[in-house]
């Protein structure tokens, strides 16, 4: 009954997530509880059954939809990644994973010791911004809140973390399974589309 539940839940969290534009999977394994009624944490699924769950959703319903919206995303994020290219930007996220839903960002981390020379960067290329942050878990279970910033092209949001020159090396983990994040290189990224 447990393992049902869990099942249960972790398909109407990535419903949440797919038709609603919910980014947060807590928020959404909240909803979903709500929905069905469910107290205990103990029946919630992790975020990788949610994230199971999401591929699944996007691959039964609408494939060919999910594949141009991914394709898209990644070439915009590519097109940024050159502009910014002396950061040496890394795309992360869902749309890296595959998982980017309908209002999900792109999501791209820099390494820069002055988040004041990526601002400037941003403004000699026209991009209107607006200063963002976002807390990461590092292992030992150290948070570290990042600096950043928000613009959007084309209705399609970018978010921007300026991690230390040094952070290249170490990334933070992932809230879906808690290893360090994957993020891939510009050049790396257009592979993909091989």
């Amino acid at each position: 009954m447990n393992e049902h539940l869990r099942k249960s839940l972790a398909q109407e969290a990535a419903r949440l997530i797919v038709e609603h534009g919910i980014r947060d999977y807590g928020q959404a394994k909240r909803k979903a509880a709500e929905q069905f009624r469910v107290g205990g944490a103990s029946a919630l699924p992790s975020n990788a059954e949610i994230e199971s769950r999401v591929l699944e959703h996007q691959r039964l319903f609408e494939p060919k939809l999910q594949e141009q919206r991914l394709r898209m995303l990644r070439l915009m994020a590519a097109d940024i990644m050159e502009i910014l290219s002396s950061f040496n930007p890394r795309l992360t996220g869902s749309v890296l994973r595959g998982t980017a839903a309908i209002n999900s960002g792109i999501e791209l981390h820099l390494f820069c010791d002055t988040p004041e020379s990526v601002a400037t960067a941003l403004k000699k290329n026209r991009l209107v911004f607006r200063d963002y942050s976002h807390r990461y878990r590092f292992k030992g279970s150290q948070w570290i809140l990042v600096p950043g910033f928000k613009f959007q092209i084309n209705g399609e949001e970018i978010c921007i973390l300026v991690f230390p020159e040094l952070g290249i090396r170490q990334a933070p983990l992932s809230p879906v399974d808690q290893r360090p994040m994957k993020r891939v290189s510009r050049e790396r990224l257009l592979a993909l589309f091989e």
